[in-house]
């Protein structure tokens, strides 16, 4: 036992010092900084494991870089829509959306996100419907079948798309498959052998350098999307795994929102992609215009591909979001399994709610991170003052992360709204500029209703003092959770 007082003192020093990084050279939000200090503060001698899991800084710097080729292919289209913006030169397809010329503004600035309206867009709400669609599209791939999830699972969905994307390599398709190490650190080390052997390419992102154990819980790429000879894009909150097919004995029905694309758009999403593609492979890709094919699209719905990620200052998903309920006058419908937002957010909606604005929010009846569930209730609980209406999901789990304002614009996509979203993940959306889209949309949250429970203020207010003791201990982690 000589070595437990000499343990314990190093453990405090630990502490110490890594107190001292987070005020005076991280430089954290104010919010998370005190959050985490109080996780040091209380847990002295753990807290310096728990700030090593979850903590640690990714510096702000560019760690995509798209090729020289794909660039100047961008650059021109930004500058031609900038000045179109300007000059208020945009025909829409849709005219109502001449009202948003702003926000599309907004997104080519702050992320290069253009701007196309040749769109064609079908919306999965059901996972055995969502990955029918994507297993059939892979089997009439030609050239190329790119893939990125969060997470892949050791199961006869994951098997299943795996072993299709094996024979399409077999054939001479080109295979790249992206996952994000932590999300598939179940995998087994031979699951992808089949694919690779017959010439596929697979690269997980952000690998742990020790075995089985991964401390970079933060900086996940949590983006899903798949892109099949640059015509057809998936993007939307499905992962792959048969919970994702309602499955699952805990979750029961799994509720998500998927959207399959044909159009300009999936360009979009195959830089993306590739810019994850190089970061996590380390493979040259060079740029190949059969990535970029002419497109050929008889749709009309407008949308930009916005991405955020903690190497980026700008946030640029949540100020989209910000900037679509600053823009509401009649609804905002918002879907979410995890609603720990930050103080902009919440005042955006208080505001939008108290200017007569009708304010829905739907979450899961049951969690999945007992953390972010409880303090989800609490932020609920606030806004009911403000006069927004809440509600629990009850048939199953509600995983989908859907946007919808006035039914005309929507963003469907990865992000959640959650602090770890907006500021710790790699994510990315679809901002929808489209009344006939958005209003399907809307529609689906109305039916979605007919399963739901309301959150009331009444019913709030008689929670029992464990669940306020939940939520207040909740409340304060919610920073870094």
């Amino acid at each position: 036992m000589n070595w437990f007082v000499p343990t314990l003192s190093i453990l405090l020093v630990l502490n110490v010092f890594l107190a001292f990084i987070l005020i005076f050279l991280e430089r954290k939000d104010p919010s998370a900084t005190w959050a985490w200090l109080m996780v040091l503060l209380l847990v002295p001698y753990l807290g310096f494991i728990l700030y090593l899991t979850l903590g640690q800084n990714l510096s702000r710097q560019k760690i995509f870089d798209t090729k020289t080729e794909e660039d100047q292919m961008i650059g021109k289209v930004l500058l031609e829509q900038m000045s179109y913006i300007q000059n208020n030169e945009i025909v829409f397809n849709d005219e109502e959306m001449i009202n948003y010329q702003d926000m599309i503004r907004m997104q080519l600035i702050s992320d290069d996100s253009i701007f196309t309206q040749d769109n064609e867009v079908e919306i999965f709400t059901d996972g055995n419907e969502k990955f029918a669609a994507l297993l059939d599209s892979i089997e009439k791939a030609n050239d190329h079948i790119h893939m990125l999830y969060y997470i892949i699972k050791n199961d006869s969905l994951g098997k299943k798309i795996v072993a299709a994307l094996t024979k399409k390599a077999a054939e001479g398709v080109e295979v790249r498959l992206l996952y994000d190490a932590l999300g598939g650190r179940t995998l087994p080390k031979r699951f992808f052998n089949e694919l690779i052997k017959a010439g596929g390419k697979v690269a997980s992102f952000f690998p742990s350098k020790i075995p089985l154990i991964n401390l970079r819980i933060n900086y996940r790429n949590h983006r899903k999307l798949a892109i099949i000879d640059g015509k057809c894009g998936f993007i939307g909150g499905f992962n792959i795994g048969n919970e994702y097919l309602g499955l699952s004995k805990k979750f029961g029905y799994w509720r998500d929102t998927h959207l399959k694309i044909e159009g300009s758009a999936v360009l979009m999403m195959q830089t993306r992609f590739f810019l994850d593609w190089r970061h996590a492979s380390k493979e040259k890709t060079a740029y190949d215009e059969k990535y970029y094919p002419l497109i050929q699209s008889k749709g009309k719905t407008g949308i930009q591909i916005v991405s955020s990620g903690p190497d980026s200052e700008q946030e640029q998903i949540k100020i989209g979001y910000i900037k679509m309920i600053a823009s509401a006058r009649e609804s905002i419908y918002i879907q979410t399994p995890y609603f720990v937002p930050d103080q902009s957010i919440l005042e955006a909606l208080k505001i939008a709610s108290l200017s007569g604005v009708d304010v829905k929010i739907m979450i899961p009846n049951k969690p999945d991170h007992m953390f972010v569930y409880w303090a989800s209730y609490s932020y609920i609980g606030e806004l009911l003052d403000s006069g927004i209406k809440a509600y629990t999901y009850e048939n199953g789990f509600i995983h989908a992360k859907t946007i919808v304002v006035d039914g005309k614009i929507a963003s469907v996509g990865t992000a959640n709204i959650d602090v770890r979203s907006f500021k710790l993940n790699f994510e990315v959306n679809a901002f929808i500029y489209d009344t006939k889209t958005s209003t399907r949309l809307k529609e689906i949250f109305e039916n979605d209703l007919k399963v739901c429970n309301e959150i009331t203020i009444e019913e709030y207010k008689k929670r029992s003092k464990v669940i306020i003791f939940k939520e207040s201990i909740s409340r304060l982690l919610s920073p870094v959770l």
